[in-house]
């Protein structure tokens, strides 16, 4: 039970399509000032999953029911995150970032990954 929900946490956080979207107006977030610009003061969410990512580096919230705490650092053009879910330790990576109006997408292994959509709030 215990893989199994590392497993979906995993996906849910780091793929949310493997699909690329119809119309891409999304822009590529380039700097860690622009990045703290689009997420000071507002969360992160989807369905079941509630973040916040703060401008000093840290990751707090909850999804599907458990915690989820991390650190992030900003590495040339890449967000860098290690998180846990719960007592799971889901690593690190180094995700591009890009935004489109109110949604943030992640874009896990250097972009060259699947991707998550969060609702900027």
């Amino acid at each position: 039970m215990h893989n199994v929900r590392a497993l979906t946490c995993a996906i849910l956080l780091t793929a949310s399509s493997a699909v690329p979207a119809l119309s891409d107006d999304f822009v590529t977030v380039q700097s860690r000032a622009q990045f703290v610009q689009i997420i000071e003061g507002r969360d992160l969410t989807r369905f079941g999953i509630n973040v916040d990512v703060s401008p000093a580096g840290q990751i707090t919230g909850r999804a599907f029911g458990y915690p989820v705490t991390g650190a992030w650092q900003w590495s040339g053009t890449y967000f860098c995150r290690d998180l846990y879910w719960g007592d799971d330790n889901l690593g690190q990576n180094c995700q591009t970032v890009r935004i489109s109006g109110n949604t943030i997408r992640f874009i896990s292994d250097q972009g060259a990954g699947d991707f998550a959509d969060l609702t900027l709030r």
